[in-house]
């Protein structure tokens, strides 16, 4: 039987507040356990929430870039569980009266194929703790808590059952990082746990309305277990369905190294967190001046942005999709053409030189020493050809180790590219006599020879004479020597 998968994500999104959602701790990342915890995070008898007014701004303003329906009444509830890692025994998120519903983000795939997967809803929430099962010398017998993330905000971005596939769930997961990045509420890192996904997943006949029995697939730390993780599962519930078999309402975990996902726990329902109002919170209400003043305040996100760069700038669909993945390469790319007037070569130079040595490196864009402006400096000079392309690649090794201007590279290493058509014929006529075997050879009917000649000139200058002149005069010396003039 032909099957189809049925998937909704759900991504808890780490907001990029300096203290925490009820409390005026620290909301940091990588700080010594334990260290960023005080008696309303740690649930502790009479403290009380007081919440953090950046983080409903941040939450809006996620809402906003997701085109979702803002509503104007939210209400706080108690989600309870017990589990180690939360000490009130209850995490205070929303349930019925979330922030904001139907949102919709587009995704582009692999086939160029544009698709819309729209968004249930938009909550926020507090984190739990941590619990740490490896890494000490008795984890075999204990495992640790650390209470740092305890209360630190996160928004939930919930997707209706509208992906197909596990390409659709990666390209979905890589265009909202990349609006909570250019938002700059979120820094997306899932390997910090900053940004984390879970699939709710089915299987079901093509062609059939009903859903089928879903799992949810946890653990997921990056767009290739994501990718990796929903495909396993599709494949694991289309087998156990063409055997008659029957697929358990659980949750399960995704283990990278053995490539599979194995039972966590059978699959809760709503009514077992037993959610109510949060007492200790009022109603937050939303005044509508507020609401437009935080959607005034979206900035050019990717979609428009790629639009824009291949209108104004005349760059290929390729270069504009890449120079879009971050924010920080966008204002590199722009403020380079600031100082330019080659958008394509210096597209080219990001994308090809540059970013290849900041991977390599593990640096960040905004951290290079190549100035945007001295890139833009490089691309013009091999535009009027005062270096080539050859030797302009030495000027951007030093530039990348020194951050010096590639003007003064030249001047200093005497680099400029030899345009004086004398000084090459001198060059060329200096080959010709010092490769007399090879000149005989060419005169004798053997063409190919005219790269080594090429080469040769090439050596001699360095690499700075003018590839197209030494060429045209290397020409018209050996048909000089043909003619035997």
């Amino acid at each position: 039987m032909n099957y189809e998968a049925v998937i909704g994500l759900e991504v808890h999104a780490q907001l990029l507040t300096n203290t925490k959602i009820f409390c005026g701790c620290r909301a940091g990342y990588g700080d010594p356990p334990n260290t960023n915890v005080c008696p309303v995070c740690l649930g502790m008898p009479g403290a009380l929430p007081v919440l953090n007014e950046k983080v409903v701004e941040f939450a809006l303003l996620t809402a906003h870039a997701l085109e979702c329906r803002i509503n104007r009444e939210n209400i706080f509830a108690r989600k309870n569980y017990f589990y180690p890692d939360l000490p009130k025994g209850y995490q205070i998120s929303q349930y019925d009266k979330p922030l904001a519903v139907n949102g919709r983000v587009e995704i582009e795939l692999e086939n160029g194929e544009k698709k819309i997967v729209r968004i249930h809803r938009v909550h926020i929430e507090e984190d739990a703790g941590k619990n740490l099962h490896e890494g000490f010398e008795d984890s075999d017998k204990f495992s640790y808590i650390d209470m740092n993330r305890c209360g630190v905000p996160l928004i939930e971005i919930v997707t209706e059952p509208d992906i197909r596939s596990a390409e659709e769930a990666s390209q979905y997961l890589v265009e909202l990082r990349k609006i909570l990045r250019y938002l700059k509420v979120c820094d997306g890192n899932m390997e910090e746990g900053s940004l984390r996904c879970d699939a709710n997943m089915s299987i079901r006949p093509r062609g059939r309305e009903e859903l089928g029995v879903k799992t949810e697939v946890k653990n997921m730390n990056s767009f290739r277990s994501v990718r990796n993780a929903v495909d396993y599962e599709i494949n694991r519930q289309i087998e156990i369905l063409s055997k008659n078999g029957t697929i358990e309402q659980e949750t399960r975990l995704w283990d990278q190294s053995s490539g599979k996902t194995f039972t966590m726990r059978t699959k809760e329902e709503s009514h077992d967190y037993r959610y109510f109002p949060e007492p200790d919170l009022v109603p937050l209400y939303l005044e509508k001046p507020d609401i437009d003043r935080i959607k005034s305040e979206l900035p050019e996100l990717p979609k428009e942005k790629k639009a824009r760069f291949i209108k104004e700038y005349s760059i290929p669909d390729y270069n504009a999709h890449l120079l879009t993945e971050s924010q920080a390469l966008t204002d590199y790319f722009e403020l380079a053409c600031k100082s330019g007037n080659d958008p394509q070569g210096i597209s080219n130079w990001i994308l090809n030189e540059l970013l290849r040595d900041l991977k390599q490196d593990k640096i960040e864009i905004d951290e290079c020493s190549i100035k945007p402006k001295n890139l833009a400096e490089l691309v013009e000079m091999i535009g009027s050809k005062i270096i080539s392309g050859k030797i302009a690649k030495a000027v951007f090794a030093e530039m990348y180790k020194t951050g010096k201007n590639p003007k003064k590279i030249v001047e200093e290493k005497g680099l400029a590219q030899i345009t004086d058509d004398e000084k090459i014929r001198e060059i060329v006529l200096k080959v010709l006599e010092e490769n007399k075997e090879q000149l005989d050879t060419y005169l004798g009917g053997k063409e190919q020879v005219f790269g080594f000649f090429i080469g040769q000139v090439m050596k001699q200058s360095s690499g700075k004479a003018n590839p197209g002149l030494a060429n045209k005069i290397l020409r018209e010396e050996l048909d000089r020597k043909k003619s035997g003039k």
